[in-house]
């Protein structure tokens, strides 16, 4: 992983800063005419935001102490997972809300984050969705291993089987 990136957890006290990330990143989406997350911007999320901050599912990437990104893991679905993939039993990860702040868009963050998942989780599988039409997301999480599981409400599904490396004998 690069040396100039940290990963860890948010932190309560990182909330606003992590949902003001959130609502820009929404607002930029908007504003490249693409319809995806504008329930941020009114604030449709921020108690499940605070939620899973609380829950350690929330993490941050800072460069220079400085936060450049978010995602959140769901260890099982939530009830939006469960409408777009079905109701799934397998030891799966369920990522949300990836965004990086525009400022520190095309360095490669998002390659990082989606690297260091399968180095972190337990889980067999990582799952995902985005807005179906949205080509630039959908061709971005391809490049980066996930294969296109289908698509349910207007959203691709993704997902990356977690490869496991063999304790050494």
């Amino acid at each position: 992983m690069r040396t100039d990136l940290h990963i860890r957890l948010a932190v309560l006290d990182e909330a606003s800063h992590i949902i003001k990330l959130l609502r820009d990143t929404a607002q930029w989406i908007q504003e490249q005419g693409i319809n995806q997350w504008s329930y941020l911007l009114d604030g449709g999320e921020d108690e499940e935001i605070v939620r899973c901050i609380e829950n350690n599912q929330t993490h941050v990437v800072e460069k220079n102490g400085e936060l450049t990104a978010t995602f959140t893991l769901y260890p099982l679905q939530n009830e939006w997972d469960q409408e777009i993939w079905g109701h799934q039993e397998e030891n799966a990860v369920y990522l949300h809300r990836l965004a990086v702040n525009s400022a520190y868009m095309k360095q490669g963050i998002g390659n990082v984050i989606l690297s260091w998942i399968p180095e972190a989780v337990s889980a067999d599988w990582i799952r995902l969705d985005c807005v179906a039409d949205n080509e630039k997301l959908n061709a971005f999480y391809r490049e980066n291993g996930f294969e296109w599981a289908g698509a349910t409400k207007g959203h691709s599904k993704f997902q990356k089987q977690v490869h496991k490396k063999s304790p050494l004998l």
